[in-house]
């Protein structure tokens, strides 16, 4: 399964821009899609990812702390795409942002896949 983000950029503080990644290959199912960035110097670190439901429960959403009420992130699930919206951007938010997914391909196996990381830059 292979994932391919667009969207990062140059933005000044308090701007905006939105990623989005689509997952193509033999996908049965998507388990989880979201976003992680890794800061010059940093780890890794979750910004936020959507869990599909099962028949007895809705779709779920985590942020990382420092995103809430700043970040949206929304999944297309037809089209296996996930997008995040970024707003009122800050420097500390400048890092390179990895896609990723989970789930089950059509041969019944597992997978967990990442992008090919985008580049966000939040100059002050």
């Amino acid at each position: 399964v292979q994932l391919q983000a667009f969207g990062g950029g140059l933005v000044q503080a308090g701007g905006y821009l939105r990623l989005s990644c689509a997952a193509s290959g033999s996908i049965l199912r998507v388990n989880a899609m979201g976003w992680y960035r890794q800061a010059p110097g940093k780890q890794r670190e979750l910004v936020a990812v959507r869990t599909t439901g099962t028949m007895l429960t809705d779709d779920s959403t985590m942020y990382a702390d420092s995103v809430k009420g700043r970040f949206t992130i929304s999944r297309d699930n037809a089209k296996d795409t996930v997008y995040l919206q970024m707003n009122s951007l800050k420097p500390e938010d400048t890092a390179v942002y990895y896609c990723y997914a989970g789930g089950l391909t059509t041969s019944w196996r597992g997978f967990a896949s990442w992008g090919q990381g985008t580049l966000v830059t939040v100059s002050s």
